[in-house]
């Protein structure tokens, strides 16, 4: 039995390679029972996110065959030539297989190091595998151990402690500025990816309320309708200021959408409540005299850029830790199935060796019950016991002796005890 993990990832391919392979939430469900079938696999799971498409098997026989199935298989259900798809394909195995679910788990092995959303795909992937029947006891330990894995790492390390994106520093540093975001109101000034990405975090965090001011009120309303927030005109901005508690601008505008003045009469109107302010846009959206207001905390990008540079440092610091967490982890998983193989032949055995007992058991019985003397057939059921049972430990002792191997037959005498007295 082995278990091998198969992909592409931001490494190895191009968005327009992945998007080719990536596979479609609703019909997840068959592409995993079309897996069990024809790449003849005994458990399947199928991660696939913008970054990476991924499939975890379980299976008996030759790994080689396994892997010619599998890409022809990749190539049949989505229609893309095997030269396009081979070049990009990773391939894990065994021990290297489980060590590498367990690093993207943790972020290792992501696009931006640390990052957590990986964790709860994987987590989908998972709950989607167990809906379509297509994982068994292997993958499902292997799952677990990976999200505990996880678990340990995000408390035992400072991996995801510390932004490393502008749009996470701005609510990071709005988090440790105010007590809390839950009454916190938010003004966000354009709808791009950069605030997109803004507001995500600040619905993540459970922030007060949300106001989103934008140029074309229709890409914003598109984004407000995902986090439940209100939507305005730039020209409404000066009005609404006075409302903000934090202020986060990102637009492509060349000049400046909020000046000194408008923040001054906001203050005003707030009797002068602190608002912390975040300019994350090149030229700037907000004047540079607004940081010389006494209640305004103003960062600009290069602000956080700086924050982001040295929590880039602390997060590959903190990488080498749970580099060696997930190590040990996937030693330990590795222990638990070997030692699962052993208990599988372990019982097959025993198993088998209590059919051979029973099957002369009931034989003797029948002599017994047709008068025949008990004590021949006691003898003759010891006989075919022990010659039933010394049959294939003895051909293989004689195999080993002919073919003059030497290592094999200590090996087998060691097995049987053959050298040592009672």
């Amino acid at each position: 039995m082995s278990i091998v993990a198969v992909g592409i990832n931001h490494k190895t391919a191009p968005v327009a390679v992945r998007e080719k392979i990536s596979f479609n939430p609703d019909n997840l469900s068959i592409a995993l029972q079309e897996m069990l079938n024809e790449v003849q696999c005994k458990e399947v799971a199928i991660l696939s996110t913008c970054n990476r498409t991924e499939l975890y098997l379980v299976q008996d026989g030759d790994v080689e065959q396994t892997q010619e199935r599998l890409v022809q298989w990749l190539e049949n259900y989505h229609n893309v030539p095997a030269s396009t798809i081979l070049p990009s394909l990773y391939w894990h195995q065994d021990q290297q297989a489980v060590n590498h679910m367990m690093r993207v788990a943790c972020g290792l092995d992501s696009l931006v190091l640390g990052e957590p959303q990986i964790l709860g795909q994987m987590k989908q992937a998972y709950s989607q595998a167990k809906a379509a029947g297509s994982m068994a006891l292997v993958m499902d330990r292997l799952f677990q151990r990976t999200f505990g894995v996880a678990k340990q790492v995000r408390t035992e390390t400072e991996i995801g402690a510390s932004a490393v994106s502008v749009a996470f520093a701005s609510v990071n540093l709005a988090k440790h500025i105010f007590a809390s975001l839950e009454k916190a109101r938010v003004l966000l000034v354009g709808a791009g990816e950069t605030i997109e990405l803004v507001a995500k975090h600040l619905y993540e965090n459970n922030v007060g309320k949300i106001t989103v001011a934008n140029r074309t009120i229709a890409r914003a309303e598109n984004m407000a309708k995902q986090i439940g927030a209100d939507v305005i005109t730039l020209a409404q901005i000066p009005e609404q200021m006075c409302h903000a508690d934090i202020v986060i601008s990102s637009t492509g505008s060349t000049l400046p959408i909020i000046g000194k003045g408008m923040v001054e009469q906001a203050l005003v109107t707030r009797k002068h409540k602190p608002i912390f302010m975040v300019d994350l846009a090149v030229p700037r959206d907000i004047e540079e005299q607004v940081s010389e207001l006494e209640d305004v905390f103003l960062y600009t990008v290069d602000d956080l850029q700086s924050i982001i540079a040295k929590n880039i440092e602390n997060r590959r610091k903190a990488a080498v830790q749970a580099e060696g967490i997930v190590n040990t982890q996937s030693d330990n998983f590795m222990s638990w199935l070997r030692g699962l193989n052993t208990q599988d032949t372990v019982i097959s055995y025993r198993k088998q060796c209590l059919a051979h007992r029973d099957q002369l058991l009931e034989k003797a019985l029948v002599q017994l019950k047709n008068g025949k003397n008990s004590e021949a057939v006691v003898a003759e059921l010891a006989t075919k016991l022990s010659n039933k049972f010394m049959h294939a430990p003895t051909s293989a002792l004689q195999s080993a002796a002919q073919g003059g191997e030497l290592d094999k037959l200590l090996y087998l005498r060691d097995i049987f005890q053959i050298d040592q007295q009672d």
